[in-house]
């Protein structure tokens, strides 16, 4: 019975780590393309800090990954244990179902325990830490929009400077444009880039500035010491306020006891502390729906148990979008609702897991 059990538990965990490298790296890359490249191809970060930035989603990455890897690792294994008779067999030899599925279930406790550290702790910190590199990357390198000898287009404006020193500007020559048409030429020998408080680039400061001015039909020239010219880019950043999805449990909780104390609705926080706490059930419940469903599909085929894995993942997730944007009606109780699908799935599973038992 042991060596069963321990040959089954391999099987799952083989496929659990394939399956685990796949939906990482899919999730992953879904962050990546969004966040971080955007930053490589603008040049606001470098590889090493697009590195970091992994780290810090990864953790967030897994917390939904793991729970999809198990379901489709238990969906796969025993579907093709059940195909090819091997459970029949020791069935046979007085193995009991539960006995033999007693350490995979095992398994999904451990990493429930794994997920609720990633969702309470772990990945909220990584995605805050990582707004934070991302921010402050941009921040520092926005000059980056501009490249030496090269001509950049910035919201209206099309400049070219030789040389850049941190925010020094050298043999400056700007163009301004208004639907399509050419306005005003501005050539300068010096610049500085103009700074807010959050030092992100709002303006350029040209010294020495010859200029030609479309009046009309007639250009007219000028020269200042010293013009100002506005920015609009989107490497502009204002300070956004921190998400709840990027808070931890006990910042959650502490923050939902202000919320309190000064009388403000704090249902929104609610559904986010329920949701964190909820969604790491998740792989317990699908260790419990995928072995019976495994067993009763009776197939060996991989596109079998990858469609039923996403097809499960998706009615699972329902809910929990569902609850996230009924979270300002308390009238449908949202914070309740992202329990349902644990539920469901763990009361059907262990009815099911009972009755496969009970046949053989």
């Amino acid at each position: 019975m042991k060596t069963l059990s321990r040959h089954l538990l391999r099987q799952v965990l083989a496929s659990l780590i394939v399956c685990l490298g796949v939906f990482y790296l899919l999730l992953l890359l879904g962050n990546v393309l969004r966040d971080i490249l955007d930053l490589l191809a603008s040049r606001a970060a470098t590889v090493g800090e697009a590195i970091r930035a992994v780290g810090y989603l990864s953790p967030f990455v897994l917390a939904f990954a793991l729970p999809i890897s198990l379901l489709t690792a238990v969906l796969l294994v025993f579907g093709r244990l059940s195909a090819d008779q091997e459970l029949t067999a020791a069935r046979a030899n007085g193995a009991s179902l539960l006995a033999l599925a007693a350490p995979v279930l095992a398994l999904a406790v451990a990493l429930s325990l794994l997920c609720a550290w990633f969702n309470m702790s772990l990945g909220p910190t990584g995605r805050m830490t990582f707004t934070k590199l991302r921010d402050t990357t941009v921040r520092t390198r926005a000059g980056q929009f501009l490249r030496e000898n090269t001509y950049c287009r910035v919201g209206d404006l099309d400049i070219y400077v030789s040389k850049i020193t941190k925010n020094n500007l050298h043999d400056i020559l700007l163009y301004q444009h208004t639907n399509g048409v050419k306005i005003a030429e501005v050539v300068a020998r010096e610049g500085r880039l103009l700074l807010d408080a959050n030092q992100v680039p709002v303006g350029m400061e040209l010294i020495g500035a010859a200029t030609l001015t479309l009046q009309g039909d007639e250009w007219m020239p000028g020269y200042n010491e010293s013009v100002q010219i506005p920015l609009r880019t989107s490497a502009t950043i204002g300070t956004a306020p921190m998400r709840y999805s990027d808070m931890p449990l006990m910042e959650l909780l502490e923050h939902r006891k202000r919320l309190a104390e000064s009388g403000k609705n704090d249902l929104p926080l609610k559904v986010q502390i329920h949701r964190q706490i909820a969604f790491s059930f998740a792989c317990i419940g699908f260790a419990l729906i995928g072995i019976p469903l495994g067993i009763r599909t009776h197939r060996r085929e991989t596109n079998i148990g990858i469609a039923m894995a996403l097809g499960l993942v998706l009615a699972y997730y329902s809910f929990i979008i569902l609850g996230q944007s009924l979270e300002t009606r308390a009238q449908y109780y949202p914070h309740l609702l992202v329990w349902i699908p644990n539920f469901f799935f763990q009361g059907i599973g262990s009815w099911l897991l009972w009755r496969a038992n009970r046949g053989a």
